[in-house]
């Protein structure tokens, strides 16, 4: 369910994009840090969007450098260090832990397994850091099992839960900018699952897992779903445009007016085109 609130690449100067990967690179460098290196696995871009996001609303102070990594041995690469940058390590952490252990539940894949024991070592130490948001992520994932478990048909149920994850997520602190950004976490976590649904319904279908699309037994409707994601980003950029941000912001709109949407519309574009009859 992660992946999904990434920017548009090629949209991004060249600035941007190196700015980009920095924060990226130097979230790899903190998770490895302070939950060993394997953990680095798991690393999303979507920690990038968090870290990015409260970077630009309190502008801390910045640590960083140039150096060579595992996955670029060679080619040394920038990286971006501080308050935010360690708070999405560790807020990566947890939620790969309980996404390992859904795809174990799930398809029984042994290397979720093994990676959830190894996340699971590491996930005390995250607890006591930030007791609010790993009490959110793991009552939500509770509430969300059970309405799998009863093949909840209302999507906005679900939703909704999920909205209330990323909700606390997002607010790293209690302080003047915590409602609009529990406001924006709820509303983009809405848009997730129910982008996650619309793009995981053929394979959901296939192996006969919850997706509260098929649960509404309605079969597809694109048209309808679009509805949903466009009002549920809509009310999350309504949001995100109050807060006072200024750095970065080139590229956090480039994360929410396009790179969210680059999946689905490369789903929708796969569907559309007629399927090849061979030469008549």
């Amino acid at each position: 369910m992660f992946g999904y609130v990434t920017a548009s690449w090629k949209e991004l100067t060249k600035q941007e994009q190196e700015r980009y990967g920095a924060v990226y690179c130097g979230i790899c460098r903190r998770i490895r840090a302070q939950s060993g290196g394997a953990a680095r696995l798991t690393l999303s871009y979507d920690m990038a969007f968090l870290a990015l996001l409260l970077m630009s609303l309190y502008e801390p102070e910045e640590d960083g450098g140039k150096g060579p990594c595992l996955t670029h041995p060679i080619n040394h690469r920038l990286w971006i260090d501080n308050t935010y940058v360690r708070y999405a390590a560790d807020m990566n952490v947890a939620l790969a832990y309980y996404n390992c252990l859904d795809d174990w539940q799930d398809d029984k894949k042994p290397s979720a397994k093994a990676m959830a024991g190894l996340l699971g070592k590491r996930l005390p130490d995250v607890e006591k850091r930030y007791p609010r948001q790993c009490g959110a992520i793991r009552d939500c994932i509770q509430r969300l099992g059970e309405l799998e478990k009863k093949s909840c048909a209302n999507p906005d149920e679900p939703a909704g839960v999920f909205g209330q994850l990323m909700a606390e997520i997002l607010v790293y602190q209690e302080d003047l900018w915590a409602p609009e950004l529990r406001q924006m976490g709820f509303h983009l976590g809405r848009f997730i699952y129910l982008l996650d649904a619309a793009l995981d319904y053929d394979k959901d279908k296939r192996k006969g897992k919850y997706n509260p699309f098929l649960a509404m037994d309605t079969g597809k409707e694109w048209q309808r779903w679009e509805e949903y994601l466009v009002l549920a980003m809509g009310r999350c950029t309504d949001s995100f445009e109050r807060l006072p941000l200024v750095q970065d912001k080139a590229i956090l709109d480039n994360i929410l007016y396009s790179g969210v949407w680059m999946n689905y519309r490369r789903k929708r574009k796969e569907e559309d085109q007629p399927h090849d009859r061979g030469s008549l």
